[in-house]
């Protein structure tokens, strides 16, 4: 889906509400509840049910993405909870966000796939910090998309780091049914 075709999801509300009324990702939670807080970057952010526990959570959150209704929402969750959240809207795929090298000790990408942004995003974390990936696969018969891996590629990408979790099949995410595949690695801290 196009960033107009997401801009009208969340204009109707529907999917705001789906990403307000929802916790955070079980997985990110999990993770970033077993980290010292420091400064998160949280890409295809949507309405930001991420970044708001994240910020809740004593992070530092920038919040990335491309649909203006979802940040526009975010913005607005977060100043109505007197929350710090950078909210950022920027077509990834066009590059509109640059992420600095060795810049952020947590990068998060939850249920969105754009293969050349794992590669920016790595390079993104901190030596000793972590990146999480979820996004969906195939399933059987199907050939992979732009938006669906195939099993057993994510975790290639990341070669050479420590890999701390790794999963493929139903995610436990009431919002999303598709099977996934789940990475949490931390960067050699050389």
């Amino acid at each position: 889906m196009d960033v107009q075709g997401w801009n009208d999801r969340y204009r109707t509300k529907a999917r705001a509400s789906e990403d307000l009324d929802s916790r955070p990702t079980k997985l990110l939670a999990e993770t970033a509840g077993g980290l010292i807080p420091g400064t998160v970057l949280d890409l295809a952010c949507g309405a930001g049910r991420n970044a708001v526990w994240l910020a809740q959570n004593g992070w530092d959150v920038t919040a990335v993405d491309g649909a203006e209704a979802a940040i526009a929402i975010l913005a607005t969750q977060a100043r109505e909870l007197g929350l710090a959240i950078k909210a950022v809207t920027a077509d990834l795929q066009k590059g509109g966000y640059e992420i600095q090298a060795n810049s952020w000790d947590l990068i998060t990408i939850c249920y969105y796939l754009q293969r050349d942004l794992i590669e920016t995003a790595k390079r993104g974390v901190r030596p000793g910090g972590t990146l999480l990936v979820i996004a969906h696969i195939t399933e059987a018969g199907e050939e992979p998309t732009e938006s669906r891996l195939r099993p057993g590629e994510l975790e290639k990408y990341f070669s050479g780091w420590d890999i701390v979790h790794r999963h493929e099949g139903k995610p436990d995410d009431p919002y999303h049914r598709r099977s996934v595949a789940e990475v949490v690695a931390r960067k050699p801290a050389y």
